[in-house]
């Protein structure tokens, strides 16, 4: 075998993505907020990004010479080689027309605020007890074992055994002995216990929620009462709605057994939550639907996002012919494409996004004249093959987007599911099924509740056509208990 070099020619596909290509569909699955974010950081970046004012075109003007650009943009790329000097030298906006240089604005950052959570409202109560260090010390170990819920997250053995080890590692570096730093028995452990379970709000520190329950009516002095009896001697009972046998064993009526467990179903199953520090998740729709003259009329809620256009001050630089060469040209070319593409793209996101809510307003237009009991199956594939795009991209549209509707405030996912058969030969929405479904249960006899295998024979009346597992389905995905736990007495 003799080495050597040698050529040869090859001819296979590839499949390759433009890194640009990756950014604009960044730019689709960008919610509003994201979205103004990302353009102010482009604004910064990018020197030949500026400010477009409020546009005082007619709507009708602004899509034409839209439309008329990109066109001719188009054609320059086919062209081949793009001038970006006669392009810099007459300017560009996807606005259309000249305006007047605005002035320079600013932008503040929201600035987040510490939330007091739990923890503080418990060490807060802690401070005031008459307490040695020591105990303060096993109190916010306890504490500090307390979770969002207001559940002692593990027990009392655990948390001593925690501190014994902090306390002997301390003797050790300090050389004191075991009589200076004691360690911590059980029984301070479970005092302490009950200190914190003493704490406000009631049922904070339990283990379970039993010793939740028990500690709330214990706190409202209902010891002697029947719901902390039915607590604490028969709770598995009491979960499973198993009345006859409470009733048997307590020797009072089925109808005082479901009085009492109504009042245990008013405690707080999880009490810690009332202090918990969950931030306000504010959701600015980036679609507006609005009934003008019986049409539905679909809007860009963009008012506060920037509007790009090429800024009109770097003009000047291509008008020194002889900066605008080599390194100078090199820059100046990349940074007027990469932001005449950022332009384009934030336009093309925008008629994406209106094309997709247009179709959907005509889809649903039973839903939003008469409500949900009327929303239609609807498929992301169905909606790229109507507005000719790909399914990723109706995906990436609607994902983490809301609209604001006649009907409130709605994410885009929401117009979308799967349907069922009706005997009419139409399909119905499975997000109307279990509309109906919970207005079924919502309306029935208490003391006789429907049985799925009655819900589907209501349905199969109404022309849905639907198997008892799949009302079971539903029931459970809605949060309704079955028929023998609903029935009342």
């Amino acid at each position: 075998m003799k080495p050597g070099l040698n050529q040869s020619t090859q001819l296979r596909q590839e499949l390759k993505i433009n890194p640009r290509l990756y950014q604009a569909m960044d730019l689709l699955y960008m919610p509003l907020l994201d979205l103004q974010q990302h353009l102010k950081q482009e604004l910064l970046n990018n020197p030949f990004l500026d400010l477009v004012e409020a546009e005082e075109e007619e709507e009708d003007e602004q899509e034409t010479e839209v439309e008329e650009q990109a066109q001719a943009e188009a054609e320059d790329e086919r062209a081949g080689e793009i001038d970006w000097e006669e392009i810099l030298l007459d300017g560009f906006d996807t606005a259309g027309g000249r305006r007047e240089e605005h002035e320079e604005r600013e932008y503040f950052e929201p600035v987040t605020v510490a939330s007091r959570d739990l923890s503080d409202h418990l060490r807060d109560q802690v401070s005031l007890l008459e307490l040695t260090p020591r105990e303060t010390l096993l109190a916010d170990e306890f504490i500090g074992n307390v979770n969002d819920d207001g559940y002692l997250a593990c027990g009392v053995e655990d948390i001593v055994r925690t501190l014994n080890d902090v306390v002997t590692k301390a003797a050790d570096d300090s050389g004191r002995g075991a009589e200076d730093l004691p360690l911590y028995t059980i029984e301070e452990g479970n005092k302490m216990m009950a200190t914190v379970q003493s704490l406000d709000p009631p049922g904070v520190g339990a283990r379970d929620l039993r010793e939740c329950l028990l500690l709330q009516l214990k706190e409202s002095g209902l010891e002697q009462s029947v719901p902390y009896r039915l607590v604490r001697d028969c709770f598995e009972e009491l979960i499973n709605h198993r009345w006859s046998e409470i009733s048997k064993r307590f020797g009072i009526s089925a109808t005082d057994v479901q009085k009492a467990a109504d009042e245990i179903a008013k405690l707080d199953p999880k009490p810690g939550l009332q202090y918990g520090s969950r931030d306000d998740n504010y959701i600015i729709p980036d679609l507006i639907v609005e009934k003008i003259d019986d049409r539905y009329h679909v809007f860009l809620n963009d008012a506060n996002l920037p509007r790009l256009k090429l800024s009109r001050a770097y003009q000047e630089i291509a008008r020194d012919k002889k900066k605008f060469d080599g390194e100078n040209k090199e820059f100046i070319s990349n940074k007027l494409n990469s932001a005449n593409w950022m332009i384009q793209a934030i336009e093309q996101r925008r008629q994406t996004m209106l094309k997709v809510m247009n179709y959907i307003v005509e889809r649903q237009r039973d839903f939003f004249e008469k409500g949900i009991q009327h929303l239609k199956p609807l498929t992301l594939r169905e909606v790229a093959e109507v507005i000719n795009m790909h399914e990723s991209t109706v995906s990436r549209v609607t994902n983490e987007k809301f609209v604001q509707t006649p009907r409130g405030v709605l994410p885009l996912k929401f117009f979308f599911s799967s349907g069922l058969a009706t005997s009419d030969g139409e399909d119905v929405s499975a997000r109307g099924i279990k509309a109906q479904l919970q207005k079924l249960v919502q309306d029935e006899d208490p003391k006789h509740p429907l049985t799925d295998q009655a819900i589907v024979n209501i349905l199969r009346e109404s022309g849905v056509q639907i198997a008892r597992r799949t009302v079971a389905k539903y029931r459970d995905q809605l949060g309704v208990l079955s028929a023998r736990m609903r029935k009342r007495v």
